[in-house]
């Protein structure tokens, strides 16, 4: 028989929902924050304009979001087959109830689609919030 220590902990590392809006302090609620970060590079078709990267937002995002996100410039890098690449990024920022994340991988998909890129980066993180 396990020690019940051990449930505890795999229901935790699960993201098991009773126990993760218990630690939630009062007045807060469990969310998810996601993070996806949007390369602008396009080979040799150049980058994403600025016009391009509003009528993505315009037509994906926000209607999947209509209640608010957080849209920054960032820098970023990474390693490629030819060594490291630098390209100008989107960092989008949006806070949902926990397990809503579907939209976020129609997102990717559309991005990688409309703008022939191999990624999208997605982070995940369980957080406590309140409107």
């Amino acid at each position: 028989m396990r020690p019940f220590a051990f449930d505890i902990l795999a229901c935790f590392l699960m993201g098991y929902p009773a126990l993760a809006g218990a630690q939630c302090p009062a007045g807060l609620t469990a969310l998810t924050e996601a993070k996806l970060f949007f390369g602008l590079s396009i080979g040799a078709a150049g980058i994403v304009s600025e016009a391009e990267w509003q009528r993505f937002t315009d037509e994906e995002i926000t209607p999947r979001f209509p209640a608010g996100l957080t849209i920054e410039d960032a820098h970023g890098q990474w390693k490629g087959t030819s060594g490291i690449a630098r390209e100008n990024t989107k960092h989008l920022i949006v806070v949902l109830p926990r397990g809503d994340t579907g939209k976020l991988e129609a997102i990717r998909t559309a991005y990688k689609s409309r703008f022939h890129q191999d990624s999208v980066l997605l982070l995940e993180s369980r957080v406590c919030g309140s409107f």
